[in-house]
């Protein structure tokens, strides 16, 4: 049985490795000493996403979201990046791994602002709604999720 045991662990390891390489990885531009980056970037890598990051100050963090195509209605504190999209914000590690899968032909994904109840930013139980959007090439955004106030 312990054998067993040992084998199973072993291969729900190596599963989980293989799933996080799949992935890719995200890369986090994070505000300099924001804590709800941090948190955001935990909660990647407690739902199996392999994370980089880095911190850039004011202007400089500024200028990389407008070179990745966030517009300036969708900008939150920190800036993914993962296989050719952004992701803005506070998006749900499900809503990345959706957009992964279905690979529209989009820049990315935003969470404008800073919505309490979402990842990184206070407990689910108590979310506010918001939205995930879409944000298209040509600019556009449409509703890519939605997550409504917890009852």
């Amino acid at each position: 049985m312990r054998r067993f045991t040992q084998g199973v662990a072993v291969l729900l390891t190596t599963t989980s490795a293989a799933m996080a390489a799949d992935r890719g990885t995200v890369h986090v531009v994070e505000g300099t000493g924001c804590e709800c980056c941090s948190q955001w970037t935990e909660y990647l890598r407690q739902n199996g996403f392999e994370v980089t990051s880095e911190e850039r100050y004011g202007a400089l963090l500024i200028r990389h979201k407008m070179d990745l195509g966030v517009p300036t209605s969708q900008l939150s504190c920190h800036t993914g990046e993962i296989d050719g999209y952004f992701i803005e914000g506070h998006v749900p590690a499900a809503d990345i791994e959706r957009l992964l899968k279905e690979r529209p032909d989009a820049l990315g994904l935003a969470v404008p602002g800073m919505p309490y109840g979402s990842p990184g930013m206070g407990p689910e139980n108590k979310r506010k709604a918001y939205d995930v959007n879409l944000v298209k090439r040509d600019g556009s955004v449409e509703v890519f999720s939605h997550y409504p106030a917890a009852q």
